[in-house]
């Protein structure tokens, strides 16, 4: 069974939140504010936070900009997800994976289908590596947001969940590199 290993000592993460729209501002952000709040409250920091339009371009120059970015661990993007045609973000962003994570994306709407039912299928979020940096596509929706934080990232993102996480490997992300 999965747990926490509290004989392990924590180690916080920084992680760069991008929200993608082009009707939100700082000020009604609310599922930005869904991820920092709860990855400060994991004990992780928020290395940047920054919304840009639905656009492939700008999505993917921004994300670029922090997986070149030594100071950010991971990347959470909110917003343009589903299948409009506004929706690029996964077009975006999977063009930067050196490596996709096929499971992220299928676990987020295996567990969102028991809380949404069907509708799940209209969610693309993805997963992968690009540079050493961990990239997820999150939904714009804050109830998708803290979803996906709350049943998946906080613990892959805590170096003590066993049997594994995605913290362990963060030193060998870059072995190809070398």
């Amino acid at each position: 069974m999965p747990k926490i290993d509290e004989s392990r000592p924590f180690l916080p993460v920084n992680i760069a939140v991008v929200t993608v729209s082009d009707t939100r501002s700082a000020a009604d952000d609310r599922s930005g504010d869904a991820l920092a709040e709860r990855i400060a409250g994991a004990g992780h920091r928020v290395a940047a936070r920054t919304i840009v339009r639905d656009d492939i371009a700008a999505i993917r120059a921004q994300v670029q900009s922090f997986i070149a970015d030594p100071q950010v661990d991971v990347v959470l993007t909110t917003g343009g997800t589903g299948v409009t045609g506004r929706d690029v973000t996964p077009e975006a962003v999977e063009a930067l994976y050196e490596k996709a994570i096929p499971g992220f994306g299928e676990l987020f709407r295996y567990l969102s289908y028991a809380k949404v039912g069907t509708s799940t299928i209209q969610s693309r979020a993805t997963g992968g590596v690009a540079n050493g940096t961990y990239i997820f596509a999150l939904p714009g929706s804050p109830s998708a947001c803290r979803d996906a934080w709350d049943d998946i990232l906080v613990w892959q993102l805590d170096n003590r969940h066993r049997p594994c996480n995605l913290v362990e490997l963060m030193p060998r992300l870059r072995e190809h590199m070398a």
